[in-house]
């Protein structure tokens, strides 16, 4: 009777000890994208030309110096070292209208927003927002000039 007893008691708990949990979970599905996905166009020369001048001095770019610089880009090779070497010879120019670095230190996170945005024509997500902060405050020698210099002269820059 004892070993009935058991084998029913085992057979029991075996029963319940091998069943198979199914959770389903309801999960809308959806479809993530980075933050530059819709912009798939290359700016023609021009484009970038007038757009550039525009962050950068905060003013229109005139017909006539858009024509020497458009010679600029044409009269190079590459089209990569040609805005480069616009984009570094703007920086130089005092005229160029950028925050100074105690501007910057003073709402890191601000002037992250407004760079998105005059540069990207877009808000940055909040993962950018904490890369570019740690960033910042990491490096001491850091300046809004190379900052504005690595989105003027960025792939996401390029396109529209």
């Amino acid at each position: 009777m004892h070993k009935i007893s058991t084998l029913f008691i085992g057979l029991v708990l075996s029963g319940f000890a091998c069943t198979n949990n199914t959770y389903i979970y309801e999960v809308n599905e959806v479809t993530v994208e980075p933050n530059n996905a819709g912009k798939d166009k290359e700016k023609r020369p021009e484009q970038y030309l007038n757009i550039l001048y525009a962050n950068l001095y905060q003013e229109p770019l005139s017909p006539n110096e858009l024509v020497r610089l458009n010679d600029v880009i044409t009269s190079i090779g590459d089209k990569q070292v040609a805005y480069e070497t616009v984009v570094a010879k703007m920086m130089a120019d005092p005229k160029v209208k950028i925050p100074s670095r105690e501007d910057m230190l003073q709402d890191i996170e601000q002037f992250i927003r407004d760079t998105y945005k005059r540069f990207y024509v877009r808000e940055p997500s909040q993962s950018e927002i904490a890369w570019f902060k740690n960033y910042i405050e990491s490096r001491p020698n850091l300046t809004p000039e190379l900052i504005y210099y690595s989105f003027a002269t960025s792939d996401e820059y390029n396109f529209y």
